[in-house]
């Protein structure tokens, strides 16, 4: 059965685009029930300065909490290389660099342009070194960008070998805006493989803004994908990207991906209960999903234990 690890970035990606400060103490208890249910990963933060975002101003003690949590891989995003410094000295598992592909939302998102990320990056990737700890670049808005419109697939292709070329280990595709379409994806992610080498582009981090999320997903895992970013309750997007709504929902792509015989690990019913953590902390905060509102289907535990090979030869 094919192992897929779906990394959980509610905790970072959903709650940077909520005004309100969820509670340390709801979010330690969201970790710590992501994980029971069999969650493998979660980025719990973002080392940026609290006053641009108060929302992830207890990183590191959400870093602490979670590396007490046996078999959790403890993942953080990092601005820079003083966001790194920090990552590292937390004791973090892995951390990841927004890169984006659009020169305008990368001014907007971190006030650099392409050859001044290149450089971040570098520098980043000497602090991972140094520490061991995984550093992974997200290539974001490499689907399009709502200021900019098309981002050329060359230029995902020519950043990303930049990228490589200084220290970056694993990419990732991020249709920060939502724009992505499966024909796109399958194309976007043979071209970046074949630049940078299959085993350093393992995720992608899809939006459903306009629905087409779990289709995305498909079109992943025919092009060999094995790792899918998503949020509990669809929560989040990009605060610099006007129109960027719609996370995937954790939820959903769980379904869908154990329905599919793909072995993710994680417990359907324990994760939908998690959804009440959030509801108590943050209430009238939306929350996303077909998943939550139907419930599983009446044979779902017999649909995950057929083989995906076997029902989709049917």
């Amino acid at each position: 059965m094919t192992e897929i690890l779906v990394s959980e970035v509610g905790l970072r990606d959903g709650l940077q685009s909520i005004e309100r400060v969820m509670p340390l103490e709801a979010k330690q208890r969201w970790i710590a029930a992501e994980a029971s249910a069999g969650v493998r990963e979660i980025e719990v933060g973002s080392f940026v300065p609290a006053k641009l975002l108060p929302q992830m101003a207890d990183t590191a003690e959400l870093v602490a909490f979670a590396k007490g949590i046996e078999g959790l891989t403890v993942v953080t995003l990092v601005p820079n290389a003083k966001g790194a410094e920090f990552a590292a000295d937390a004791g973090v598992d892995g951390m990841s660099i927004p890169f984006s592909m659009s020169e305008t939302h990368s001014l907007k998102n971190v006030r650099k342009d392409h050859p001044a990320m290149i450089e971040e990056i570098g520098k980043v990737a000497r602090i991972a070194r140094e520490h061991g700890i995984h550093f992974a670049v997200s290539l974001s808005t490499a689907f399009g960008c709502t200021m900019e419109g098309a981002v050329s697939e060359d230029q995902v292709v020519r950043l990303a070998e930049q990228a490589a070329e200084v220290g970056a280990q694993e990419f990732s595709l991020s249709d920060t805006t939502g724009y992505a379409d499966p024909a796109q994806v399958r194309r976007l992610t043979r071209k970046v493989k074949s630049a940078v080498g299959a085993d350093r582009l393992t995720t992608l981090h899809l939006h459903n803004t306009r629905g087409l999320g779990l289709a995305n997903v498909v079109a992943g895992l025919e092009e060999g994908i094995t790792t899918f970013d998503a949020s509990l309750g669809g929560l989040g997007g990009c605060p610099f990207a006007p129109g960027a709504s719609g996370n995937l929902v954790t939820e959903d792509l769980v379904l869908m991906l154990n329905s599919m015989g793909l072995n993710t690990g994680i417990d359907l019913e324990a994760l939908l209960k998690v959804r009440t953590i959030i509801e108590e902390a943050l209430p009238g905060e939306p929350l996303y999903g077909f998943t939550p509102e139907a419930g599983p289907m009446l044979d779902y535990e017999h649909r995950t234990k057929l083989d995906y090979e076997q029902r989709t030869a049917a």
